[in-house]
C-alpha cells in the first residue's frame, strides 16, 4: 500500500510504502455502540503493518479495510513526524519468511 503526502509549503511530496496484512475475521465481535459487553456476529478483515508495530485497524469488507489501513497508515505517520521520530522505509529492511515445525 502506498501514502502520498501531500506538498505543502515548499516542502517536496514523499510516498511511502507499506505491507499490509489483511486478515479475514468472523464470529462475535465486541460492539462498543449500544451496550458495553454486547456483541454481535460480524465478519470482515483486521489489517495490521507489521512495519508499524501497534497498528491495528478494522474493515468491514476489504474496500472499508483498504480505506481505514490508508487512515491508520498517515495518522501513525504524522505522529512520528511530530515525535521527530523517523519513518520506517521497506526498502532498507531484512524481510525473511521463517518455517516453524511443531511437535504433537
Amino acid at each position: 500500500m502506498t501514502i502520498r503526502e501531500k506538498a505543502s509549503q515548499g516542502m517536496a511530496r514523499r510516498e511511502y510504502s507499506f505491507t499490509v496484512v489483511f486478515e479475514p475475521v468472523s464470529g462475535p465481535r465486541s460492539v462498543r455502540q449500544g451496550r458495553p459487553g454486547s456483541s454481535s456476529s460480524s465478519s470482515g478483515y483486521q489489517v495490521t503493518v507489521p512495519l508499524l508495530p501497534g497498528l491495528i485497524t478494522y474493515g468491514r469488507t476489504l474496500g472499508e479495510a483498504r480505506d481505514m489501513a490508508r487512515d491508520a497508515i498517515r495518522c501513525h505517520l504524522e505522529g512520528l513526524r511530530k515525535d521527530s521520530e523517523p519513518i520506517p522505509n521497506e526498502k532498507t529492511v531484512r524481510k525473511e519468511k521463517l518455517r516453524i515445525a511443531l511437535t504433537a
